[in-house]
């Protein structure tokens, strides 16, 4: 009993030497902000022969180009926010969250218009959009409250 008691003062004492790295949260943030951006960029303008390859009406594809761009530039200011007075701080949080949001369903329909056989197609054969999914998903929930 006393031994288990030690030790745990041990663990804690290691614990509380390892240094907190308060902004790890972008090393997620940054890469997500690129390929947004990127694809967002890839894509733009918007026009109809585009949206004819993916089988998607004009508007869809629309949404697409600029919730890609926006989502990624959302993420980025989102962050930025995090440096700035307190005050403000709730709109960056709910940029961040909005674009999470935004990621997690641009990749709901990129999953969905591959049409896979089953979950576990999409798991095993398209784990790059599932990460960006994933991802979308963290800070759409998280936010800046990281």
């Amino acid at each position: 009993m006393k031994y288990d008691h030690a030790l745990k003062l041990r663990r804690e004492k290691i614990i509380k030497k390892i240094t907190e790295f308060a902004i790890s949260h972008w090393l997620l943030r940054i890469p997500l902000v690129i390929v947004f951006i990127q694809q967002g960029l890839a894509k733009f303008p918007a026009n109809i022969d585009d949206a004819q390859v993916y089988e998607l009406p004009y508007l869809v594809w629309w949404f697409v180009v600029q919730g890609e761009l926006g989502s990624g530039l959302g993420l980025l200011v989102g962050g930025l926010f995090l440096f700035f007075n307190e005050k403000f701080s709730w709109l960056g949080d709910l940029i961040t969250r909005f674009s999470g949001f935004t990621i997690g369903s641009i990749m709901t329909g990129v999953i969905w218009i591959g049409q896979p056989d089953s979950l576990t197609d999409v798991l095993l054969y398209d784990n790059f959009h599932v990460i960006l999914w994933f991802g979308g998903l963290y800070f759409a929930m998280r936010g800046n409250r990281i």
